[in-house]
């Protein structure tokens, strides 16, 4: 049951953000893309972050970001298992790496953008 709200979830997902593709290529070509910019906001939000906080803070930033990734890349892994082998399967793998991406840039954002004195605010 799960696999299959997974992957109506980015059938429709993919439907909205590239209504023009049509074919699975297109339409793993498009989800791949979407990939590509979610990575490159997160790298700009870590690195203006990175800048903003101190040494201590940097160096525990960047181990919490490599545990990230493992937990990002080996959650779509499991999440992902019942398409490998398919054509869809790369497409399902991008959408399941974006919404974890998208979710951590929100979470680096909110760290970002911590009030002074705010007690849950990391590195600062």
């Amino acid at each position: 049951m799960r696999l299959i709200v997974v992957i109506a979830s980015a059938l429709a997902a993919a439907a909205v953000g590239s209504a023009a593709a049509q074919s699975q290529m297109e339409l793993n070509a498009q989800a791949a893309v979407d990939l590509r910019k979610s990575g490159e906001q997160l790298n700009a939000v870590y690195n203006k972050l990175g800048a903003k906080i101190s040494d201590a803070g940097k160096k525990s930033l960047q181990a919490a970001q490599q545990s990230w990734l493992r937990f990002r890349d080996q959650e779509c892994e499991f999440e992902t298992m019942g398409t490998v082998g398919g054509s869809i399967h790369s497409m399902i793998v991008a959408i399941c790496l974006t919404r974890l991406t998208d979710q951590r840039i929100k979470d680096l954002e909110a760290q970002l953008n911590c009030k002074e004195g705010d007690l849950s605010c990391g590195g600062q």
